[in-house]
């Protein structure tokens, strides 16, 4: 008998909803049926992801959300709850990056990456980890689902995005860090680790000479789609990684093992 990932009642938070892996992680946990808070600075995106949404039946709210500044995290998670209700999962997928020699890193480069990616992050999963501890889990079991978004970079030092890799490393040991603490309030807390993925923002890269060269480096000479990873998205958000917590999972094709 087949067995599907149902996410009705469930209520999902995601950061960095306008666009790439964001804006299709949105839309998975949408047609699985969880009620979906799209977050964002750029909501003029936000609007045409949550119509995209409903025209296809699902729920979906829209908060105003920058992750470096933590009165707007406050606020936006306040308003996602006030909107939509309690959150029972969150997906913190906010993230930016530079490309460029260690080198030639400015202090301006090296907070811009670090205040999205590793401060942002950890402000995010705070606030909403702490709305959580506070209801407690109704039925003994973890009923909270945190996914933090990292990266291959995290795992292994990837040529030119050195500033990335650190903060994204920082993210690894922040997601064990959580789990640890936050297991026993009934949160489960896990990474999702993707390799190179084809999204809007990197698209036209990949048929570059550059691109080529990197794709041609890769395992299986492929770069992966958003859709790679529904897959994993959809197990750690459900009922159905009850046991599964601080793990950090790769989904990178084989970029890691090589």
């Amino acid at each position: 008998m087949g067995r599907s990932i149902n996410l009705e009642g469930k209520v999902a938070l995601v950061t960095g909803a306008s666009s790439g892996l964001g804006k299709r992680f949105a839309h998975v946990l949408a047609d699985a049926g969880a009620k979906v808070v799209l977050a964002s600075r750029r909501t003029e995106r936000l609007k045409e992801l949550r119509a995209e949404i409903e025209a296809k039946g699902g729920a979906a709210h829209m908060v105003a959300l920058d992750v470096t500044d933590y009165s707007s995290i406050r606020a936006a998670v306040a308003h996602a709850e006030t909107e939509a209700g309690t959150i029972d999962i969150l997906v913190n997928n906010s993230g930016v990056s530079t490309t460029q020699k260690l080198l030639d890193v400015t202090p301006d480069d090296y907070e811009y990456v670090f205040d999205t990616n590793t401060r942002g992050a950890f402000f995010v999963a705070q606030e909403v980890a702490k709305r959580m501890v506070r209801r407690g889990s109704s039925n003994g079991k973890p009923g909270y689902r945190i996914i933090n978004v990292a990266s291959v970079a995290g795992l292994r030092v990837l040529s030119q995005i050195g500033i990335y890799s650190m903060s994204k490393a920082a993210v690894v040991h922040m997601t064990k860090s959580m789990a640890l603490e936050w297991g026993r309030h009934g949160i489960n807390v896990n990474a999702i680790c993707p390799g190179y993925i084809d999204t809007e923002i990197n698209h036209h890269h990949w048929g570059t000479e550059q691109g080529k060269k990197l794709v041609s480096m890769l395992p299986r000479q492929r770069v992966g789609q958003p859709e790679d990873l529904d897959g994993l998205l959809l197990l750690l958000a459900s009922d159905d990684s009850q046991f599964i917590n601080g793990s950090i999972i790769s989904a990178d094709d084989g970029l890691g093992a090589s």
